[in-house]
């Protein structure tokens, strides 16, 4: 078996765009003027990510793990505090596969109800997304169903990966890409792509700076887990096969609050008609308030990657 992050190269995550690309959607970018926002800044880049398939990125990790690994008669178990747990319900559906999807009582009503509207069977276990692990991993070993984990897999880190790919046949010319911070799948996936040929900067809550906290003690450790993104940015570590991979091309990460989260969110729809949940936001969140300042002339590129939220009236304040 490869060590951590081995396997995860940018030839590997092109032989994995070639086999799903059937299943997913080339999520459009759209270039933006940092005046539309208030900002001093020149062009920014948005991948919309939010648009594909299940209302995430996620669906790009879920359907390699699908295509490329056996799946027993039991079908598949996943954890999730939302959007993987709708990715691989909806990755299960269109392949005919059962799936069992546990997630944490914070998993917002608009993601449990679209893994359910997928066909999934669905638990709500716990409150945190360490306990809909843990019982997704005890019904793994009670079932024999595989396991599809939300970002500490290979073949998910690959699929994430596609997403660095697009972005690069779409905006060859950027110096920079923010990319928010979970487990740290994508985060991963789109560092593994670019290798260092242009800078990767991590994007987190200061309420779950699973990263952030990681780089500092060198390796995965424990971290606060909370707050407004909490069911798509929350779990309580960096993934183990994440990290030497986030270590290396993406060292950096920025922390923004959860109102500069609320205003990302407010702002999208104000300024481009963009509904983003709080986890799809914090990337772009990081631009707005200030946490990241570009260079003069720095070309820098977002991934709004998730669009799993309740219809909420951004224009009330």
């Amino acid at each position: 078996m490869n060590g951590p992050g081995e396997a995860v190269t940018s030839q590997a995550i092109a032989q994995c765009e070639r086999i799903i690309r059937p299943y997913i959607r080339r999520t459009p970018v759209i270039d933006t003027d940092g005046g539309e926002f208030g900002l001093s800044a020149g062009a920014i880049c948005l991948k919309l990510e939010l648009l594909q398939h299940s209302g995430s990125f996620k669906a790009r990790g879920a359907f390699t793990n699908l295509l490329t690994r056996a799946i027993p008669e039991a079908g598949i178990v996943a954890a999730s505090g939302g959007n993987h747990g709708a990715a691989v319900a909806y990755a299960a559906m269109r392949l005919g596969k059962p799936a069992k999807i546990f997630v944490p009582s914070i998993s917002s009503p608009t993601k449990i109800a679209r893994i359910r509207e997928y066909g999934a069977d669905l638990t709500v276990e716990g409150e945190r997304y360490a306990d809909a692990l843990a019982a997704s991993e005890a019904w793994a070993l009670q079932t024999g169903a595989l396991r599809v984990p939300a970002f500490d897999q290979d073949e998910t880190i690959l699929g994430q990966g596609t997403v660095g790919l697009e972005l690069d046949e779409q905006a060859p010319d950027i110096d920079t890409v923010l990319v928010a911070v979970g487990g740290g799948g994508l985060v991963a996936g789109v560092a593994a792509w670019y290798a260092g040929r242009i800078r990767v900067i991590g994007v987190e809550p200061f309420a779950a700076p699973t990263l952030t906290r990681a780089l500092e003690a060198g390796h995965p450790v424990d971290a606060e887990a909370g707050g407004l993104a909490a069911d798509s940015l929350a779990p309580k570590r960096i993934g183990e096969r994440v990290f030497p991979i986030a270590q290396k091309y993406a060292p950096h990460t920025v922390l923004v609050t959860d109102d500069a989260i609320a205003e990302a969110q407010k702002t999208l729809w104000r300024a481009l008609r963009i509904v983003a949940e709080p986890g799809g936001a914090a990337a772009f969140a990081a631009i707005l308030s200030g946490a990241y300042q570009p260079a003069a002339g720095e070309r820098v590129a977002v991934v709004l990657s998730g669009g799993n939220t309740a219809a909420v009236n951004f224009d009330t304040r």
